[in-house]
Order: C-alpha cells, then sequence, then structure tokens
C-alpha cells in the first residue's frame, strides 16, 4: 500500500503502524547513542559509525516524525521534551530487542539450548520421559519444551514454527513436512473386566462388532485408525462416547460403557481386560516430524539424531 505523506513528505497520522515501525525502527539505536551523549561526534566514536551516518539518521527521523527531537546549539545538542518522551520508549524498546536475542541465542546453545517437542497423549506416561533421560545422559544441559496433543495439533503448531519436533501417529505424509517412522505399537480391544470376552487372551476384531465403542474424537490420528481397522474387520463401530485422552476411555470401559481399540497402557487398569487383536492386524505407526527446509539449532539436530537412531527401539 502506498504510504499517505502530508505536504511536507512525513508519514501522516493514518499511516499504518506496520509501515512507522518498518521506516523508524532501523533508526533507533542511532538515535538513542546520540542521545545518551549529546554530541554527533561522540556518539559516532563511541558507536564506531561515521559521523554522517548519525547525522543523517537522526534528521531523517525527525523527519519522519514530524517532531524536533533535538536542540542544536552548534556542534552540541541537547534533547527537546519530545526527545525526552521518545527516548524512554526507544529504550525500553532495544533493551527488549536485546533481550529476545540474548533468549534466542541461549535456545541455539548448543549445550544449554532448549528443543520445542510435542507428543501424543499417550506417551507422555512412559516413552517421553524415558527418552529425555536417556538423551540427556550425553546432552545433561539441554532444556526441552513440551507440549502434549493429538497428531493434527502438533503438525499445526510444527508448522507455525512453535515446535521444532513431534512425535505423532499416523507418520504424516505432506510436501512441507519430513517425516520418519520410528516404531510400532500394536492396539488392544480393551474390554470390561466382567465381559463376555474377557476370559479371552485372543480375539478377532470382527468378534466386537456389535459392542459399542468409546473413541477418540474425529481428528484424532488413533480414531482415524480405529475406524480404518473396524472396515478392514467387516464393520463400522458402533461409536457411544468419544474422548480426548487414552486413559479416559480406559476408564469409560471399566465402567461398562463399551469396549475400545487402545494401545497398551504405562501401568495396568483395573476393571479391563487387555486383548491381542489376531485379525485384522490393529497397530499404529509412530513417527517423528519436523519441517522441511527449517535450519536445527545445535540442540535439536542432536535431539533429531538421538530420535532417529532410537528406531526399532522407541517404545519401551
Amino acid at each position: 500500500m502506498a504510504h499517505q505523506r502530508s505536504s511536507q513528505g512525513r508519514l501522516s497520522r493514518d499511516s499504518d503502524t506496520e509501515d512507522i515501525v518498518a521506516l523508524l525502527a532501523p533508526r533507533l539505536a542511532h538515535f538513542a547513542g546520540v542521545a545518551r551523549t549529546e554530541h554527533v561526534t561522540r556518539a559516532a566514536q563511541e558507536m564506531n559509525v561515521p559521523q554522517s551516518t548519525l547525522s543523517r539518521a537522526v534528521a531523517r527521523l525527525e523527519h519522519d516524525l514530524g517532531v524536533d527531537l533535538f536542540a542544536r546549539h552548534g556542534r552540541a545538542l541537547s534533547l527537546t521534551p519530545a526527545g525526552h518522551t521518545f527516548l524512554a520508549s526507544v529504550e525500553r524498546a532495544l533493551a527488549e530487542i536485546e533481550r529476545a536475542a540474548d533468549e534466542v541465542r541461549a535456545d541455539a546453545d548448543r549445550t544449554t539450548g532448549k528443543v520445542a517437542f510435542g507428543f501424543l497423549h499417550t506417551m507422555g506416561a512412559e516413552t517421553v520421559p524415558g527418552l529425555i533421560h536417556a538423551f540427556r545422559a550425553d546432552h545433561p544441559r539441554v532444556r526441552f519444551s513440551l507440549v502434549q496433543n493429538y497428531g493434527e495439533a502438533m503438525l499445526e503448531r510444527l508448522r507455525a514454527g512453535e515446535l521444532d519436533l513431534c512425535l505423532t501417529s499416523p507418520v504424516p505424509d505432506a510436501p512441507d513436512l519430513v517425516a520418519r517412522r520410528l516404531d510400532e505399537q500394536r492396539l488392544r480391544l480393551v474390554v470390561p473386566a466382567d465381559h463376555r470376552l474377557a476370559a479371552r487372551r485372543r480375539v478377532r476384531l470382527a468378534e466386537a462388532a456389535d459392542e459399542p465403542f468409546v473413541t477418540l474424537e474425529p481428528g484424532y490420528g488413533l480414531r482415524r485408525i480405529t475406524d480404518a481397522v473396524c472396515a478392514e474387520a467387516g464393520f463400522r463401530p458402533k461409536v457411544a462416547f468419544e474422548g480426548e485422552e487414552a486413559e479416559t476411555l480406559r476408564g469409560l470401559v471399566a465402567a461398562g460403557l463399551g469396549v475400545a481399540l487402545l494401545p497398551p497402557p504405562a501401568v495396568p487398569r483395573p476393571g479391563v481386560v487387555e486383548l491381542t487383536v489376531t485379525a485384522p492386524r490393529a497397530a499404529r505407526e509412530i513417527g517423528v516430524a519436523w519441517l522441511a527446509g527449517r535450519a536445527d539449532t545445535p540442540p535439536v539436530a542432536a535431539f533429531k539424531k538421538f530420535l532417529l537412531s532410537r528406531r526399532g527401539r522407541l517404545l519401551p
């Protein structure tokens, strides 16, 4: 959008804020340096920039703001009331920029940096703590920002730059992502302890075709797998309850409200029996994904290499 300007060529009051920021930001450090010394020559020496650069930066800043920030006294300067007001805000802004720069440099540090790592709820109790414990044996000071969510939500956060890596299922296939299969997890048919199938150790999934199912909500990877495996077994599951977390579903099963296809629990839950499904094959692939084309910081690269080295032995 073309800038709207006054007759003197300055940006008018109705110009976009983004335009103002883009225009003024490169000159703020120069202004602050001159303001601290109130002398262009001394400021140029302290900042190690040509005096002419500072003079032009301050003059253009005043022109674009339409306000005199300095009163001139030969080669010396003094801040005007407007200059004092502006300096206070500029120094806060520059301090925040410096803080942000320090933070991102710290996050990228090879030894003490940070990894933003997402994973499925079902992997939070045992798998992920074990992975991080093993990784930190060689990288004891690397920090983690951990996010538990369902697969699609994690991929959205990956694309938004909020995550570096995520463990998810199914393994995504998208042009903007890179994904690697790491392991496979067999699913079990979970039934109430007093269910007609509870005395069995193995079951064909078709034997549960008439049962009410408790499942994760649509959009969850495990829900898609459940629907697909049931279709392969020749039926569409009669969904009685939908939830957001596997252990909640186990509780519903224990209460006699249905059966479920779930990965093994971290800790056995009373009130349910978990049956091996012999047909069709009921399993989910677990993989790691990251955004294609994004450069890794050293701690992210190290953790990615570690995860890939666990292929075939990711799960406890």
